[in-house]
Parts: structure tokens; sequence; C-alpha cells
């Protein structure tokens, strides 16, 4: 019987769970709170046939690395994955970017030194490197709907993004059949976050909010060094090695999908 243990069952893993139990895994989960119960993580990763830690760093550190690296590192399981960013590559002035390129120059430099960590951890390890993630519930078009999206006057910023679905999709194709590695889980078309959200105020004919030059859109310290970095995102290994495609190559399509049948 295959049995998946996931570290952190977030927004995305809880989507990677439901569609393994679909095809009868056995889903064990373990939360930040129950983190620190070794002997009962130990367990849980024996029984583990598939381990997926979707945890980013506290501070430094991973904090399941830093509980739990030898058991992992010891464990039989036949696939261990991990979910890190696309944020680890940094700014490349908006330029093309894949699993070759260095990492930890940008902003997550904790998040870059996990990545490298769990790549060393154990033979099996499966590392999927994401970007900006949208979903049933986590999209543009709920933010215009709240009233919380907003247009940054920044020409030529450009980022990637990925529907959870497709994340989905990329975890069960390296399940199946893909080997371990480093890949890039995004869709086609890159752009700018104003494009995304002028899409969505287009499907919920609402206007656009106005543009505003960034020291005036009220962001976030967080939000102002995610405008501080540009980047296209290759996908072209996660389709070769794992003979997957996102089922919503762009914005666009990936939007449609979430609107009211």
């Amino acid at each position: 019987m295959a049995r998946l243990l996931i570290f952190g069952p977030g927004y995305t893993a809880s989507h990677i769970a439901t569609a393994l139990q679909a095809r009868e895994f056995v889903v064990e989960t373990i939360g930040r709170a129950q983190i620190a119960d070794e002997s009962h993580v130990a367990a849980a990763i024996g029984r583990a046939t598939h381990i997926l830690s979707s945890v980013p760093p506290e501070g430094d550190s991973d904090p399941v690395l830093a509980r739990h690296a030898a058991p992992l590192a010891a464990s039989g399981a036949r696939w261990i994955g991990y979910l890190s960013s696309t944020g680890v590559y940094g700014d490349t002035g908006g330029a093309w970017v894949d699993e070759s390129a260095p990492v930890g120059t940008g902003r997550r430099t904790a998040r870059a030194t996990a990545d490298r960590m769990w790549q060393a951890l154990h033979p099996k390890v499966r590392i999927f490197r994401l970007p900006g993630i949208y979903g049933p519930g986590r999209s543009p078009l709920d933010r215009v709907r709240e009233g919380k999206a907003h247009r940054v006057d920044l020409p030529g910023q450009v980022f990637s993004r990925v529907h959870v679905d497709d994340i989905v999709g990329g975890v069960i194709a390296s399940i199946d059949r893909g080997p371990p590695g480093v890949f890039n889980l995004a869709d086609d078309r890159p752009a700018s976050q104003n494009r995304v959200t002028e899409a969505a105020c287009d499907l919920l004919g609402l206007a656009p909010p106005p543009l505003l030059p960034l020291d005036r859109a009220g962001l976030s310290p967080a939000a102002r060094a995610f405008y501080a970095e540009n980047r296209r995102v290759a996908n072209g290994k996660a389709k070769r090695l794992l003979d997957w495609a996102p089922r919503y190559p762009d914005y666009r399509a990936g939007l449609r999908s979430l609107l009211p049948a």
C-alpha cells in the first residue's frame, strides 16, 4: 500500500494529498505543531513509501531538516519531494532561467540553502521549484473581488506563475515516471502582475484598479521585495523528463478555469 507522508499540509500540499487519495494512497500529515515530536515523526517516516515537505524555512533553517534529517536520509521511501521556490534564482532582469542557473543570490537565501540541503539529503529526492501559485480561493480573481488587487507602474516587470492543479500534475508525473532531480513547474507565458490583474478584471466585468507608482501603492515590505525581482521561468526540463505539460499554459486559461460554471 502506498503511504504519503506530508510535512506542512498547506494549500498546495493539500491539493496534492486529495489527488493522491483518489489514487488510493494513504496520506499522513505532520503539521508545524507536530514537527518537534521526534518519536512520532520518526515512526511516520518509517511507514511512508512517499514523503513530501512543503514547509518553508523559519529564519535561517529548515525546521524539518533541523530535527529529522537523519531519519529522512535513512528512509526507505521510494520517492521524496520538496516544494521549493523559483525565488531561489533571484533577479534575472526578466531573462529566462532554468534549473542549471545559480541559486542563492536573491531575497530568499534561506530557501536556497534549504533547497540545496534537500537535494543532498537522499538519492530519491525531487525538488519542485514553484513560482507564484494560484488556484481556487487564492487567485487574482479573489483579490479583485475583495478590492485587494493593485497595479504598479513598473514597466518591464514580469514573472512566472502556475495553477495549483498543474503542480499536482507535475508531482504525480514525478511519482509515476520521473527521475530524481530539480524541476521548475511553471506555465508557458510569464507576464506582468498588471496584465494578470487586468485580465481578472475583464473576466469579472470590473474596472481595473488605478496604476500607481511603487511608493504610493501601499505595499508591504514583502510585496515591495517581490517587485524588485523579475524573471521568466523555463519549464522545459519537467516537460522532457516528467512528460508533463501544464493544463493551464497561461494565466488567461487558468483564470477562466476559476470562474463559476
